[in-house]
């Protein structure tokens, strides 16, 4: 699915005339955060392959890295100013603070999910590096996760690109590619609404609102003690200890 401004047919055009560059460099871009086509790039690089305009590893290297490269521009540029930025575009939107910070926690939470399988998805694939970066997810695993997740999406889509555009137009090999990534989305949906669902029961079980009511002691009590009878006086008759006996 390609951009208004830079329709199939002008990819198509661009890739033919300049070759290796404009699918490094479209890939790029695009995981540096502009929104331009990557994948529509890419899919006309590996039907070209299949057409022996171009070759089919040159395709695959121009683009595992493109987007390598691209996503740790975006990752650094969303590490050193990404937030003072996104929260700029949140004034704008009347989105408040509260709100970006709430969600940029849980995007911290599926980092590693979002970067991999991102490069599946348009808008995730074009936002995935710099959210990363505003996140502050750990580089070691953001480049861990961007290098394998770039080589799994340029292996599928350069291979399927290559071999289906023998027997089907290249506009068609492009819808096919749309679809699937759509269901990468849904599946990456779910995925992560079930692991918030998980989390969400484990934590009401681990606390919950009221407390254990305390068991009863079945002990009896001990009786009262009491305090023993003064012994009789020996003025009185025994009979009636509160009262003296009078004097003669």
């Amino acid at each position: 699915m390609s951009l208004e401004f830079l329709p199939l047919d002008a990819i198509q055009e661009l890739a033919q005339r300049y070759g290796y560059w404009v699918v490094f460099l479209g890939i790029a871009l695009e995981n540096t955060g502009i929104p331009l086509p990557g994948e529509t790039i890419i899919i006309v690089g590996g039907f070209l392959a299949g057409m022996h305009d171009l070759s089919y590893w040159g395709v695959l290297l121009c683009g595992i890295s493109g987007a390598v490269l691209g996503d740790n521009f975006g990752y650094w540029i969303g590490k050193w100013g990404g937030w003072p930025m996104l929260l700029r575009v949140g004034r704008l939107f009347r989105i408040s603070e509260a709100q970006l910070i709430e969600s940029r926690r849980q995007f911290s939470e599926n980092a590693a999910r979002a970067v991999f399988f991102g490069r599946f998805v348009a808008l995730l694939r074009i936002f995935a590096g710099p959210m990363a970066g505003i996140a502050e997810m750990p580089y070691r695993q953001f480049l861990l996760c961007n290098l394998g997740g770039a080589t799994v999406w340029a292996v599928i889509t350069v291979t399927f690109s290559f071999f289906a555009g023998r027997l089907v137009p290249l506009a068609q090999v492009v819808a096919w590619m749309t679809q699937f990534g759509f269901g990468v989305l849904a599946v990456v949906v779910v995925a992560i609404a079930i692991s918030f669902l998980i989390k969400r029961r484990r934590a009401a079980q681990e606390s919950p609102t009221s407390e254990p009511a305390e068991p009863e002691d079945s002990t009896p009590a001990p009786p009262l003690a009491t305090a023993p009878l003064d012994p009789p006086s020996p003025l009185s008759d025994g009979k009636n200890d509160l009262c003296p006996q009078s004097l003669d």
